[in-house]
């Protein structure tokens, strides 16, 4: 990728409207999901990525592919890949040669079922050409248990299998998944644990037990069996997610307990801060020491070499009602906040973190969506202790009274601290549809989009480049060098299922 960019280096109003263009593209990618938020709907959300989408495709399409490389969310990274191989026409050889090691790389950290997914959009779209099939095929060659997926993902792994003439069979599987898959009553059994577990399933409640939950809910209700029983009776073969979502059901209404199957410590950080809001208030306040444990356990372990290294750390963090967000995203924007102060006390040294909430409150564990957002005032509390960092995590819509953090963040900076002793920072975890981009705060204050908690410090390395400070040559250096280690294997690996 070390001429990755060249392209968009030439001319100094060029530079600065393509790094603007990079960076809005950049914070869509990581925070919105085409799903329905607070403020907009899920067909807004859409269109504007579509549109997104197809602009930094056409005008920047080597950045564009450079963005599989960044912390995106996993929505934007298959319509990156689906994209670049429907419009493969349009790029050069070299192009290509960089685009599929980047497409490979980030398949490989990608759920298996958004891969089968959009392998099934691509034979939809009819996209057949050579390249499409070798990145199938090497993607499907790297799966470690074909026998598995024909089990969990049999619709996916038989539609890539025709589309890509992929042949079954080798040394230790005679052929069982090819006929599993096209010709499943040619045999009377199968050698492969799993295949002839799916076999018997069909008229043995025993072999319901051996199959993966999500296969086994099939014949669990074919069979008739009891939600409870056949819960209970799974909990050996569930994922760690897949317990944690069927806790409920599997204990009685008022079970105030925490499960005692899950090192919750291991989970990652803005996933377990989602799991602490789904409990009620009494769960959180009986358990008030485990789940701080796990938190500040998380919250280090994210943290990594720099903890403790940015001193004196002032957070405004939004839980006003809009960080409820959506149906389809509950608590999304509050899980973020809470994951981010819990990762923001490990980052700061010592004794030098100062957490305000927008709501007033103290207690991190019992944050609830509630009230407005007065983000100005919360502002000014942070600033009167004299950071070296402020950073600020909300959806940006300060509205008691609109506009003040922007007016006071714009003072601070012209007037106050025009030397940027206080470096401050906005991380928004809400796509706002109508301005193709997050929503910023005030000219001058860099503000990135983020997804996950444990990306903060990576999103704030990219901010500094929205503030106009680092230069536009740096910026393209950077997705260079996250290019470069990328393809090499540095940041990639297998991405843990999550069905």
């Amino acid at each position: 990728m070390a001429t990755s960019t060249e392209t968009i280096r030439t001319g100094t109003g060029a530079d600065l409207v393509a790094a603007e263009d990079v960076l809005l593209f950049v914070n869509a990618a990581i925070t919105a999901t085409g799903q329905r938020e607070f403020r907009s709907t899920a067909y807004q959300q859409r269109l504007s990525l579509d549109f997104l989408h197809e602009y930094v495709r056409v005008n920047y399409r080597r950045v564009y592919a450079a963005a599989l490389a960044l912390d995106i969310n996993d929505h934007n990274a298959v319509r990156i890949v689906q994209g670049l191989l429907e419009s493969a026409a349009d790029a050069t050889a070299e192009e290509k040669r960089t685009e599929g090691r980047l497409i490979a790389a980030r398949l490989a950290k990608l759920p298996p079922q958004r891969v089968y997914r959009l392998f099934r959009v691509l034979r939809g779209a009819k996209v057949n050409n050579r390249r499409t099939r070798a990145i199938m095929r090497d993607w499907l060659a790297a799966r470690p248990d074909p026998a598995h997926d024909a089990v969990k993902y049999r619709a996916g792994l038989k539609t890539a299998a025709r589309h890509v003439h992929l042949r079954f069979g080798g040394p230790g599987e005679p052929g069982e998944t090819g006929d599993f898959l096209f010709r499943p009553g040619r045999r009377p059994r199968y050698r492969h644990q799993l295949l002839d577990a799916w076999r018997r399933a069909h008229y043995a409640q025993g072999a319901v037990d051996e199959l993966p939950f999500t296969v086994a809910e099939g014949f669990a209700a074919r069979h008739g069996m009891k939600r409870e029983v056949f819960l209970e009776r799974m909990v050996p073969r569930m994922t760690r997610l897949e317990r944690l979502r069927t806790q409920g059901q599997r204990s009685a209404g008022n079970d105030v307990r925490l499960p005692t199957d899950i090192d919750l410590t291991v989970m990652p950080l803005t996933r377990l801060a989602l799991y602490v809001l789904s409990l009620g208030f009494e769960v959180r306040w009986l358990h008030r020491k485990e789940l701080t444990h796990a938190l500040r356990t998380a919250a280090r372990r994210a943290a990594g070499p720099h903890a403790g290294s940015w001193g004196r750390v002032a957070a405004v963090l939004d839980d006003s009602y809009s960080s409820s967000g959506s149906g389809e995203k509950r608590r999304r924007p509050l899980a973020v906040a809470l994951a981010c102060h819990f990762l923001l006390e490990a980052l700061a040294a010592p004794g030098a973190y100062i957490p305000l909430w927008t709501s007033g409150g103290t207690d991190p564990l019992l944050v609830r969506p509630w009230g407005p957002t007065p983000l100005g005032t919360r502002v000014l509390d942070a600033l009167e202790h004299g950071p070296d960092r402020l950073v600020i995590v909300s959806d940006g819509w300060d509205n008691a009274p609109p506009g003040l953090a922007g007016e006071v963040l714009r003072v601070w900076r012209t007037r106050l601290d025009p030397d940027r002793r206080t470096a401050v920072v906005h991380m928004n975890p809400v796509y706002d549809a109508d301005g193709f981009d997050v929503r910023h705060l005030a000219q001058g204050v860099p503000t990135a989009g983020i997804r996950d908690a444990e990306d903060l410090p990576a999103l704030v390395e990219i901010a500094q480049f929205a503030e106009g400070r680092t230069g536009t040559a740096a910026l393209y250096a950077y997705l260079d060098r996250q290019v470069a280690r990328f393809v090499s294997g540095e940041k990639a690996g297998a991405h843990r299922e999550q069905a």
